[in-house]
């Protein structure tokens, strides 16, 4: 798999488009707060984090094929919404620091 058949299979997928960056075939179209990019370097390829302008690499792979194969997979693999009851908003945004602390456990575990 090439940076485009990725694109098609993201979009097939219904995967949001906010969510990646491909180097030369798909920008974000709205800059948000972090999206995962993929981009070719001398001699790998990297598949990274970009978050609040700052780029992290999460690996590297010697071909485009298996990165773009690692970020399809992460990407479709986002965890789905919970079942059950909706917490209001105020006791959502009085546990802010537990729900990001818990957000970044559940993010690097998937890694």
């Amino acid at each position: 798999m090439d940076g485009a058949e990725l694109v098609e299979r993201l979009r097939e997928a219904a995967v949001p488009e906010a969510f990646y960056e491909i180097a030369g075939v798909h920008d974000v179209p709205v800059q948000p707060d972090a999206y995962y990019f993929l981009r070719p370097e001398a001699d790998a390829w990297t598949v990274g984090l970009r978050q609040r302008s700052k780029d992290s690499v999460i690996r590297r792979f010697a071909t485009e094929a298996e990165a773009c194969q690692y970020l399809y997979d992460t990407l479709t693999r986002l965890p789905s919404r919970p079942s059950g009851p909706v917490e209001p908003l105020e006791k959502l945004l009085a546990n802010t620091e537990e729900i990001q602390r818990q957000a970044w456990e559940d993010f690097w575990r998937h890694q």
